[in-house]
């Protein structure tokens, strides 16, 4: 097929443009004086065709308007230093999935709030941005996933590889953490990172659910609405609207003042996530959200939803006044895809509002990764079809479960990764990488180049170099030591004592949103033979961590190993630590519970009487615990959960690094209270934790903890990197060699 740049003077037509042009979505014909229609003038000015070639070979110059210089000097002063280039980045590291949605040039002239005006165009089948046609090419990015020193580095480096547009979710569970307790501060500062984008130039498509999957804990929805065990999530439930119209009243206000009409740069506004592929398909749902969107909104936003080209999930998840978009993947049909589309919007922009750059990694899996070589034809061919065609928004999804088409992906620090259940349960694990074009650490990658030199034929790129990647170091080997059995800590570690109860609780009846449990009884009888204790299928949700009398016996696990063999006296104390891993955030199990779900029992008499410590492990890391506390002796051995502590000097520099855990097996860490993640060595891929270099110290020391699960190693030390380690497993009894 004829490329753009070819030397071919007469390109062939493809056979993908014929197909389009059948549904009503080809180039309109020149006329006979060669000049053109009056659309296709415009298409050319915006350069949407393709674009012209001068005798060197260089694209045509493009005239600034005096916004892009101002736009200039914020770039000037941003404090960026150019860098290395493509050859300095290797396809290795991940980059989250691109959601390429291609609607008009970079930068207008401003226009006055009382003249700003984003609209569908039904006759021409495109978007208008001041009255005039418009396309936008998107990317990802999630601002809780991403520390907020780091916002402008990763949002600048997205504006340099020539996207206009970013595309925002807004985790509901990130904000209100307690029904009706609200945190807009620091990382949740969701207002001073949209003032960002807009002070950088970047449009913004807005995506605040109130479900917003994103491979995100409990697909953004708070863990608290399960305190009423038997609400219906995404449904006209009346105690899950009462919990959603209370936080829109408190979110969309404040989205409000940043809509394009308004002054601000939010182009659209997406309503819900995917509501097709949900179960419930719920009309009086979506129509309660559209009247809640239209009245703290206003009626110029553009609102609109996304759904799979599927025609029942088409069915289930579009709603007359919300503009109805698509998502598939690579290997679809275009034309039956924008066909599917055209069912539900017979007139409008053609968008498919996903495309797939890159993949998530579940614990226990192989690093995704996806060639940046193919990456780049995809895009380069979608523009051209794009081009062709007037298609206002492009972008590609695979087809199966949803997820987020990222940019850049950044990590899922503390315990804020989702999980998916394909036939089990899938947790997702700490590093957002994705193979994205910009790395976990926010690193220009092969892919980020690709896809540049793919949008410079397109149109003209901003002005300067691409920001370099940012400075790693290699701090080395730690020490830790033992400091306690977690067993043994428990009065730090729930002040507040344990709950009684004759048989388990849920992590949600006991108000405990994430993290762990305890569960505490004695043996009712003397065990002197090897008696099973075990649980129910699918009741350990979703690891447990066994001890008797404190010595560990082996883990419990959901989908896994549900029985254990253990032998004692009457009155032996049996403890479970459990651990909520995520919870699922895609599908119709989002009531995902957690905890023990239902009784144990040993050789299948149940057990009862028990003590129940919701643990605020967090609480006391952040307020200086263990470090600040005296020490303590720990006469336990090396397996079991327990905590172990260290310190490193940065020498006066404080870059970002990674951490690895030579022969550890499972467990989070903390630097100065900072809760980096879950590492779990034993499973993989994922065999470092990113450490932000806005986290560490310079001048006096760091503060390590670790909670180590299993078993930590007989020497037991951390060894920081200057770049991250995938797709191996080191074993849990062996010392790392690098």
């Amino acid at each position: 097929m004829w490329r753009v740049g070819a030397a071919h003077p007469f390109p062939m037509v493809p056979p993908q443009l014929l197909q389009l042009r059948a549904l009503g979505i080809g180039r309109r014909k020149r006329s006979a004086s060669g000049g053109g229609s009056a659309r296709h003038r415009e298409e050319e000015a915006l350069g949407i065709g393709r674009r012209k070639r001068s005798a060197s070979g260089e694209g045509s110059a493009r005239r600034w308007p005096g916004a892009f210089w101002a736009h200039l000097m914020v770039l000037a002063t941003s404090g960026f230093v150019p860098g290395p280039g493509p050859a300095e980045h290797t396809a290795t590291m991940a980059l989250p999935a691109l959601a390429l949605l291609l609607a008009a040039g970079l930068l207008h002239t401003q226009a006055s709030p009382s003249t700003r005006s984003f609209q569908l165009d039904y006759e021409h089948n495109c978007f208008r941005k001041d009255g005039a046609p418009f396309r936008y090419i998107s990317g990802s990015i999630h601002y809780a996933r991403v520390p907020r020193p780091a916002w402008r580095d990763r949002l600048l480096k997205m504006y340099m590889s020539g996207l206009s547009t970013v595309q925002v979710y807004i985790p509901w569970n990130y904000h209100e953490t307690l029904p009706g307790v609200y945190d807009f501060t620091g990382n949740r500062d969701v207002e001073a990172f949209l003032d960002l984008t807009a002070e950088l130039g970047l449009l913004v498509i807005l995506r605040p659910g109130p479900y917003i999957c994103a491979e995100w804990e409990m697909g953004g929805l708070p863990a608290w609405l399960l305190w009423k065990p038997d609400i219906v999530l995404r449904t006209s439930d009346p105690a899950y609207l009462a919990a959603v119209d209370s936080w829109l009243h408190i979110l969309l206000p404040k989205i409000k003042p940043r809509l394009y009409q308004q002054g601000g740069n939010i182009i659209s506004v997406q309503v819900e996530n995917e509501y097709g592929s949900y179960y419930a398909c719920d009309y009086g749902y979506l129509r309660h959200l559209l009247g809640s969107f239209r009245a703290l909104l206003g009626s110029e936003v553009l609102l609109f939803t996304t759904d799979s080209t599927r025609a029942e999930e088409l069915r289930c998840g579009t709603l007359q006044g919300l503009y109805a978009t698509v998502d598939f993947g690579p290997g679809s049909n275009v034309t039956e895809a924008f066909g599917a589309q055209r069912h539900v919007e017979p007139k409008g922009p053609l968008v498919n509002s996903e495309y797939y750059t890159g993949w998530l990694d579940y614990w226990g899996e192989a690093h995704a990764s996806t060639s940046a070589t193919v990456v780049a034809r995809g895009l380069e061919d979608m523009l051209q079809l794009g081009a062709s065609i007037n298609m206002q928004v492009v972008s590609w999804q695979r087809a199966q479960p949803p997820g987020e088409y990222m940019f850049h992906g950044g990590t899922n620090f503390a315990y804020w990764s989702g999980a998916d259940y394909k036939d089990q349960y899938k947790p997702v694990t700490t590093s957002y990488d994705y193979d994205a074009p910009l790395s976990e650490a926010g690193d220009p990658t092969e892919k980020l180049f690709a896809i540049r030199t793919v949008i410079s034929k397109f149109q003209p790129l901003p002005l300067g170099p691409m920001p370099p990647a940012t400075p790693k170091y290699a701090y080395g080997r730690v020490a830790l030591w033992k400091y306690a059995d977690l067993l043994d800590v428990l009065d730090v570690l729930c002040p507040s004592g344990p709950i009684q109860s004759q048989f388990p609780l849920t992590f949600e009846a006991v108000k405990q949103a994430h993290g762990f449990v305890v569960y505490h009884t004695q043996l009712p009888w003397d065990v002197p033979d090897p008696a099973t204790l075990g649980a129910p299928p699918h009741s350990i949700c979703d690891r447990g961590y066994v001890m008797l009398q404190k010595e560990y016996q082996g883990t419990l696990e959901r989908d896994g190993q549900t029985t254990l063999h253990v032998t004692g006296r009457a009155g032996d104390t049996l403890d479970i630590l459990l651990e909520n891993m995520g919870r699922i955030s895609f599908g119709a199990n989002t009531s995902d519970f957690k905890g023990l779900l239902a009784n144990l029992s040993l050789n299948s008499r149940p057990l009862s009487n028990w003590l129940i410590y919701p643990l605020a492990i967090d609480t006391a890391v952040q307020q200086g615990w263990p470090h600040a506390a005296l020490p303590k002796s720990s006469s336990g051995g090396r397996v079991g959960p327990a905590f172990y502590t260290g310190t490193f000097e940065t020498s006066g520099i404080a870059w970002d690094t990674f951490v690895t855990f030579p022969g550890w097996s499972k467990g989070l860490m903390w630097i100065n209270g900072f809760n980096l993640g879950r590492y779990w060595t034993c499973r993989g891929p994922q065999q470092t934790l990113f450490v932000p270099g806005s986290v560490l110290h310079h001048g006096h020391p760091n503060n390590i903890t670790v909670l180590e699960l299993e078993g930590a190693p007989p020497t037991p030390l951390l060894l920081f990197l200057d770049r991250p380690l995938y797709n191996r497993t080191l074993g849990c009894s062996t010392m790392a060699t690098e």
